[in-house]
């Protein structure tokens, strides 16, 4: 099919070994923009619009998506500074997002816990001294030794990756 949506309309995502005060702050500005830059992507889009496919997911399920994953992300940051380098629990996105309430449920929730979610987040960012983000988890499906300098880069650009996903609909589809 012609214009096709691309992989990774943010670009990809790119781990530094290197990070800094500034770098830190700016990824923390992202997670605090998500939820009001998703609600807009999402504005005045009815339930036939929600269930527009972007590659394999729907927006609707997209939505839900961002809520699941950073979700789970605030708990294992919170593990991460409370035990030595615990294992973290994975999940199957692929199988929480076929669920009925993530295939047709409303994304009011979604959006509504996304606020609050990145204000309590946030507020733990803000709070830790540089230090901490070396703190790391293991994933146990890829055993990878994960710091949270590393787990903050990548959600702040989960975010923006997923939001740019449905302004692509929008934009190139018309969506």
């Amino acid at each position: 099919m012609q214009n096709d949506p691309p992989v990774f309309p943010v670009g990809d995502f790119v781990s530094l070994a290197d990070v800094d005060n500034d770098m830190r702050r700016a990824w923390i500005v992202d997670l605090a923009q998500l939820p009001s830059q998703l609600r807009q992507a999402v504005a005045g889009l009815s339930e036939s619009q929600l269930d527009t496919k972007y590659r394999h997911w729907t927006i609707r399920q997209i939505v839900h998506h961002i809520a699941d994953s950073h979700v789970n992300s605030y708990i294992r940051f919170k593990w991460t500074l409370t035990e030595s380098t615990p294992t973290i629990k994975a999940y199957d996105e692929n199988l929480w997002s076929d669920l009925p309430e993530s295939r047709i449920g409303s994304i009011t929730p979604s959006l509504q816990l996304l606020d609050g979610l990145h204000a309590r987040w946030c507020q733990l960012l803000e709070t830790l001294p540089p230090a901490s983000y070396e703190r790391a988890f293991v994933h146990p499906a890829t055993r990878a030794t994960v710091t949270l300098n590393s787990a903050l880069a990548y959600y702040a650009w989960h975010g923006r990756h997923h939001t740019g996903q449905i302004l692509w609909l929008r934009d190139a589809r018309r969506v």
